[in-house]
C-alpha cells in the first residue's frame, strides 16, 4: 500500500499543554506508535507563549494546572506566564519531545478517506528566506501530511482575532489603544494616565502590574465580577515538599486542591447565596467599610454561573486601597480624541486605552473538515464524552474545564487516546466512529457548555457540538469524567463503532523523516 511520505500513526495539532499532555502520554502508552505535532506558531507554549501582557499568570494552581506526571516544584502556586512557559519547556526537554514539534505547520484542512483509512491534513508551511540585506519575508508553502488518527490539541481561542464590542467612535482617539492578545514590547507607562476595559482575568491581572510600574490606572468596567483573592504561594504544598519525596508531595498537594475546587464548586450549585455572600464579605475585608463593594464587585449573577477571577495575594485590592488604581463601572457611550465618554456624559482622559474586552473562540482550531468528501457542520454533531465527535472518525479533541484546571481533562483525555489505540490494536480495527444508538434517538440537545453564561461562551455556542446524556454529555465534572473517561471499558461502549479490518488495509510504512530524504 503506497503512503505519503509525511505519514504518522497519529498526528497531535498544536504545541501548548495539551499537544505536550498528548505527547507524553503517546510517548508512554503507545511505544510503536509514530506521531508527530504540528504547531502554527514559531514557538511552544500555546496560551502562554501568546500572550505577553504585564504580569500574565495562571488563574488556576499550578498543582493542578500542571501536568499528572510532571511535579510543579516552584514556590509559587500561582505562577506568572514565563514560569508557566518555563514549566512546558523543562516537560518537553525532559521527554526528548523536541525533535518531534514541526513549528510554522499550520493546519487548515482536514479531510477523512475512509477507503484509506486516514485523514489528509493541508498544512502551510511558514519559511523565513533572507534577501541580500538579511531582512526576513516570510513565505508560505502548502504540503501535505496523513495520519490514522488526528488529535487537535490547539485550544479555543482564535489566536489571531480577539473580541471586538465594537465601541462607537474608536477612530477619534488620538492616544494609543492596545489588546492584551497584541501586547507591544518594552512599553513605557512611567506617568500616563491608562484606562483598561474590562472585568475579567486579564483585567485583573494588567491592572496591579502597571499601576506598580507607575502608571495612573483606571479600570472601566459594564458590570462586576466576582473577584476571591489567595495566597500565591501554597504553604501545605511547600511544606510537604521539605519531607516527602516529590512525586507524593505533588500527588497530595494535587488531590488536596482538586477536592478542595470540587468542594467549592458544589457549594456554589447548592447554596450560592451563601457563597455570595462569603465572597463579598471577603472583598469588604480587603477594600475596607467605605467602599462601593456593591456597585463594583457584587455581580448580578451567582458565584460561577461565570469564571471567578482569582488574584493573588490580594494584589488589585492592595493597588486600589492605595490609590493608584481606580474603578469604574458604568457603560462606555464612544470613545473620544483624549480618552473615553461614559453613559453618564463623563469623559476619563487616557494616554492609553486597553481593550480587554475578552477571547472569539474558534472550534478544532478554524480546520475546515471532510469526511469522505462531505464537508462536516461541527455544529450538527453530538459531543462523545466532550472529546470526540459523532460520525467522524479517528478525531479527539481536548477541551479543560471551564470550573477547575484545564490540564485536569487534558491529562485524561490523553489517557483515553492511548486506551483506544491500544484497544484497536487489540481487536485488530483501525477505525472507530462514534454514533448515535437507537435509544439516544430523540436526546434533548443542551449547548456544549451549558449553565455557564460568561458572554465569550455564549457568543460562540452556536459554532459547537450539541451535547446530550450519557456518554454524549460535556460534563464539566472532574469526578464524573474519571469514571467515564479513565476506567469505563471501551470493549463495553456500543457508541463506539470499530471498523475496517487491519487486514484489508494493509500495514503502514513508517515514515520517512526531513533528514533522511536530505541524506537520500
Amino acid at each position: 500500500m503506497r503512503v505519503a511520505v509525511n505519514h504518522y500513526d497519529v498526528i497531535i495539532v498544536g504545541a501548548g499543554i495539551s499537544g505536550v499532555s498528548a505527547a507524553v502520554h503517546l510517548q508512554q502508552r503507545c511505544p510503536g506508535k509514530t506521531w508527530l505535532i504540528l504547531e502554527g506558531r514559531d514557538a511552544l507554549g500555546g496560551t502562554w507563549d501568546l500572550f505577553r501582557y504585564p504580569g500574565i499568570r495562571s488563574d488556576s494552581d499550578m498543582h493542578t494546572l500542571g501536568f499528572r506526571f510532571k511535579p510543579w516544584t516552584e514556590a509559587k502556586a500561582i505562577a506568572d506566564g514565563p514560569a508557566i512557559l518555563k514549566y512546558v519547556n523543562e516537560t518537553v526537554d525532559e521527554f526528548n519531545l523536541r525533535e518531534k514539534i514541526r513549528h510554522g505547520h499550520k493546519v487548515t484542512a482536514a479531510a477523512w478517506s475512509s477507503d484509506d483509512v486516514r485523514w489528509k491534513l493541508t498544512v502551510k508551511q511558514a519559511d523565513v528566506v533572507h534577501d541580500v540585506e538579511n531582512n526576513g519575508v516570510n513565505n508560505e508553502t502548502e504540503i501535505e501530511f496523513t495520519c490514522n488518527f488526528l488529535f487537535m490539541c490547539g485550544g479555543y481561542y482564535n489566536y489571531e482575532q480577539p473580541h471586538d464590542p465594537e465601541f462607537k467612535n474608536v477612530a477619534a482617539f488620538k492616544g494609543q489603544l492596545i489588546h492584551p492578545q497584541f501586547w507591544p514590547e518594552d512599553m513605557d507607562y512611567a506617568g500616563k494616565k491608562i484606562i483598561v476595559i474590562g472585568s475579567g482575568a486579564t483585567a485583573m491581572t494588567l491592572v496591579p502590574n502597571i499601576a506598580e510600574q507607575g502608571a495612573e490606572v483606571t479600570m472601566v468596567q459594564r458590570s462586576p465580577t466576582y473577584v476571591v483573592s489567595l495566597p500565591a504561594r501554597d504553604k501545605i504544598a511547600n511544606m510537604l515538599r521539605k519531607f516527602l519525596p516529590e512525586k507524593l508531595a505533588y500527588a497530595i498537594t494535587r488531590f488536596k486542591n482538586i477536592e478542595l475546587q470540587r468542594f467549592f464548586y458544589h457549594q456554589t450549585r447548592v447554596a450560592p447565596l451563601r457563597v455570595k455572600n462569603k465572597l463579598l464579605s471577603l472583598v469588604r475585608k480587603h477594600l475596607g467599610p467605605d467602599y462601593d463593594v456593591d456597585k463594583h464587585f457584587t455581580p448580578t449573577y451567582n458565584p460561577w454561573d461565570q469564571r471567578l477571577c482569582l488574584i493573588p495575594d490580594a494584589d488589585l485590592f492592595k493597588t486600589i486601597k492605595a490609590g493608584t488604581v481606580k474603578v469604574v463601572t458604568e457603560h462606555i457611550d464612544c470613545f473620544t480624541e483624549d480618552g473615553l465618554k461614559l453613559g453618564t456624559g463623563e469623559v476619563l482622559p487616557a494616554d492609553i486605552i486597553v481593550t480587554a474586552t475578552g477571547l472569539k473562540l474558534i472550534v478544532l482550531s478554524g480546520l475546515e473538515v471532510r469526511v469522505d468528501n462531505d464537508r462536516v457542520n461541527l455544529a450538527n454533531t453530538w459531543s462523545y464524552k466532550g472529546m470526540m465527535y459523532s460520525d467522524i472518525p479517528n478525531m479527539t479533541q481536548t477541551f479543560g474545564y471551564i470550573n477547575a484546571s484545564w490540564t485536569l481533562r487534558a491529562d485524561l483525555i490523553s489517557e483515553y487516546v492511548c486506551r483506544l489505540l491500544n484497544h484497536m490494536d487489540k481487536i485488530g480495527m483501525m477505525q472507530v466512529t462514534p454514533r448515535l444508538r437507537p435509544e439516544d434517538e430523540g436526546m434533548l440537545a443542551r449547548p456544549w457548555i451549558d449553565s455557564f453564561t460568561a458572554g465569550y461562551m455564549q457568543r460562540s455556542m452556536h459554532l459547537f457540538p450539541k451535547q446530550g446524556e450519557g456518554c454524549w454529555s460535556n460534563t464539566q465534572d472532574f469526578k464524573q469524567d474519571r469514571k467515564m473517561i479513565r476506567h469505563a471499558p471501551i470493549e463495553e461502549d456500543a457508541a463506539l463503532c470499530f471498523s475496517k479490518p487491519v487486514s484489508d488495509v494493509g500495514e503502514v510504512k513508517a515514515p520517512v523523516l526531513e533528514e533522511e530524504r536530505s541524506a537520500a
